[in-house]
């Protein structure tokens, strides 16, 4: 009996195993759904984009970073003819037709993927269609009405949809869109030519390993995800601030010349979530060579991982601009934060490194909280490169970086100094990752990179990109550039080199400083090493370059540009221009009088001291361009027989235009311009015009 219940039981007990693996084959299988449930979805890149710790992990999901662009298809090798050729415009994969219709290819990739960034601008007339493919589809998933990211019915808002500044719907400029746009299989981006005109494009996309779920973008997705973008938008345009509860470390450091003052961190595991650095009010406005001497270093588990100068660490650059970034913050009153996940493991300190000869005092605050650290978790590395003397001519390029090991490239800085007025930044970005043949990023122009078009542009700030410093319109002077990367982050996993051409409208010598910010697993090096000589050095100013490169007066001359603007039309722009990049020794000072005016009967009223108070022929020296104006003139209410037209094929100085024998009234001269029409030849504006000089003589 007993022995028939043990085998009872012992059947029982088979019969229970026998279901447990059952159940343990059948979870197994379940847990294999679940692996292979979607991974990646229009949901979880925002989520992902909306967080600012995820980009110190590396991915886990892993992906490589690509950019189809524009750029000129002449470029092929470094030791071939054409790896500086910059006609970046209008370049495309193929031609194909479709359904009747001619389309240009402008990214053909195999998925599964994601289009994380999107920009493009274009010079004048937008008509036509974009369209995006999802999946080998016959009909487009997306389709945007015109050369321009806002003609879509996505109806996205900033900062995931960014204008570029002087952007117009009708005309020049352009913009950029993040939200990002997964496919499963495959995606291809066509243009529809209905007009012309110069089309820029770089669409920037990640490629993840062939097994990764990826759920492709619909309609529907996007519809759900309203509120995860409404979300993500706030957080873009939010101000920077520690993300996540913990402790806060801070020491008032009053630096002597050459001084230091460290901050020890909490043992970890731990991540920096804010890092805040207030100088000292009283000190303000601090000279900008002392604020570039104030150097940030810090140390992670044993390894150095950042050494830069505090303006540009925190995006300033050179001096103290206001900055409104994702991921850093400057204030004019000397408040400068950043919230870069800084993760480390066991140890980390902080220091402030005073290598000027003034004497600096300041706060330094880090905000950490606990970070479960993994074989993923990457140290935050920040590295600054300067050289000056980056001659143009012959085009070159100059190393940002070159990083070994494995990890993220995240963002930079550039901050420039150039001694001409003219523009400096034709050249493209070009960034090899592990074994590129071929630089897997290759863009269109400077200022492409950097988030706008058509430099020079304004001031601008942005959620990922901005220009918070320019010292003249034509770049002349110090200008500061910013770019950081949420979903168009670069992973690599043995190195990454980051190149940028030297190209620019005239030979000069730069001066170049690049902050990198980059994660890695412990263990990575970078050919940049820390400058302290460099960070030292004094800084020029815009006054520095315009007396090193001032063009005399013209003899006799009176330049319009100091007269006094008695009267004018109501709004008519009227500013002085500096001729540089048009050849500015052929004019009085280099510069002249631009007026850009509308319309017909446009009217300024000018007026200049003579030098005593007899009757003198005056001689007007106007400006000749494309675009320019016919126009009416009357000195002294004399109105002068003939019209002057400054119109000619290229942009120069026109000869000397006879306005008469007049008497000054009351000592003064006074020139009536009023725009009475335009020359038959002229385009665009067609009613601006330029004034360079006068002269008074004896009759």
């Amino acid at each position: 009996m007993k022995f028939g219940i043990t085998l009872r039981k012992a059947s029982l007990l088979q019969h229970l195993s026998t279901g447990l693996v059952c159940i343990l084959v059948l979870g197994m299988g379940c847990m294999h759904c679940l692996a292979q449930a979607v991974q990646i979805s229009l949901s979880s890149l925002l989520k992902e984009l909306a967080d600012t710790s995820s980009i110190a992990r590396f991915p886990q999901r892993y992906y490589t970073s690509h950019e189809a662009s524009s750029y000129d298809r002449a470029r092929i090798s470094p030791d071939l003819p054409g790896w500086f050729a910059n006609s970046d415009q209008n370049q495309y994969i193929r031609t194909e037709t479709t359904q009747g219709r001619t389309e240009k290819v402008m990214m053909d990739a195999d998925g599964p993927g994601a289009i994380v960034r999107f920009w493009l601008t274009t010079d004048q007339n937008k008509h036509g269609t974009m369209r995006v493919y999802l999946d080998g589809a016959s009909t487009p998933q997306i389709s945007f009405l015109a050369y321009d990211l806002f003609t879509s019915g996505l109806n996205v808002k900033g900062p995931l949809a960014q204008a570029h500044p002087g952007y117009r719907p009708d005309g020049n400029g352009g913009n950029t869109l993040y939200l990002p746009i997964p496919y499963a299989k495959h995606c291809k981006v066509t243009w529809e030519e209905k007009s012309q005109g110069a089309r820029y494009y770089q669409i920037n996309y990640r490629s993840y390993d062939a097994d990764t779920r990826v759920k492709t973008f619909t309609n529907q997705d996007l519809e759900s995800a309203r509120p995860s973008i409404e979300r993500v938008n706030q957080a873009l345009a939010a101000p920077v601030v520690a993300k996540a509860p913990g402790q806060t470390s801070a020491v008032n450091a009053a630096l002597a010349p050459g001084g230091k003052q460290s901050l020890a961190l909490p043992g970890g595991p731990n991540a920096v979530q804010l890092l805040t650095l207030k100088l000292n009010p009283k000190l303000l406005p601090l000279s900008e060579r002392a604020l570039r001497s104030l150097i940030l270093e810090m140390r992670c588990d044993g390894e150095d991982t950042v050494w830069c100068p505090v303006s540009d660490l925190f995006g300033s650059g050179v001096g103290l601009n206001t900055v409104r970034n994702r991921f850093t913050q400057v204030d004019k009153n000397g408040e400068m934060r950043c919230c870069w996940a800084m993760p480390y493991r066991i140890s980390a300190q902080i220091a402030l490194h005073n290598l000027g000869d003034a004497p600096i005092s300041a706060a330094l605050s880090a905000h950490t909280a606990a970070w479960i650290w993994d074989e993923n978790s990457m140290h935050f590395h920040a590295s600054w490169h300067y050289e000056m003397g980056l001659k143009t001519d012959p085009v070159r390029e100059w190393n940002y970086n070159t990083i070994a090991g494995r990890g993220v490239y995240v963002g930079d800085v550039l901050a420039l100094y150039n001694p001409l007025a003219t523009w400096y930044g034709e050249g493209n970005e070009k960034i090899w990752v592990d074994s590129d043949t071929f630089p897997s990023h290759l863009g269109t122009g400077t200022e492409d990179y950097y988030g706008f078009s058509y430099a020079p542009q304004p001031v601008f700030l942005a959620a990922f990109v901005g220009q918070p410093r320019l010292d003249q319109e034509m770049t002349q002077g110090h200008s500061t550039l910013i770019r950081t990367r949420g979903l168009d982050a670069i992973p690599f996993r043995r190195a990454l080199k980051f190149n940028f051409e030297l190209i620019s409208w005239k030979p000069m010598a730069l001066t170049y400083a690049a902050t990198t910010f980059w994660y890695a697993l412990p263990g990575a090096t970078s050919t940049v090493a820390p400058q302290p000589t460099d960070a030292t050095r004094p800084v020029p100013t815009l006054e520095d370059a315009r007396a090193a490169t001032a063009v005399p007066h013209k003899p006799g001359a009176i330049e319009c540009e100091t007269m006094h603007v008695v009267s004018k039309t109501e709004n008519l722009s009227v500013g002085v221009q500096d001729m540089e990049p048009f050849g500015g020794a052929r004019w009085s000072a280099g510069k002249h009088l631009i007026v850009k005016a509308k319309h017909v009967g446009d009217e300024l009223v000018l007026q200049w001291p003579s030098p005593d108070n007899v009757p003198h022929r005056i001689h007007l020296y106007p400006t000749q361009a494309p675009d320019f104006a016919t126009l009416q003139l009357e000195l002294n209410d004399h109105r002068v027989a003939e019209t002057l037209d400054c119109w000619a094929p290229a942009v120069q100085p026109g000869p000397a235009f006879d306005l008469g024998v007049a008497t000054p009234e009351k000592g003064l001269y006074t020139l009536r311009i009023t725009v009475c029409g335009a020359n038959a030849n002229s385009v665009g504006a067609k009613y601006f015009f330029g004034l360079d000089y006068v002269t008074v003589e004896k009759p």
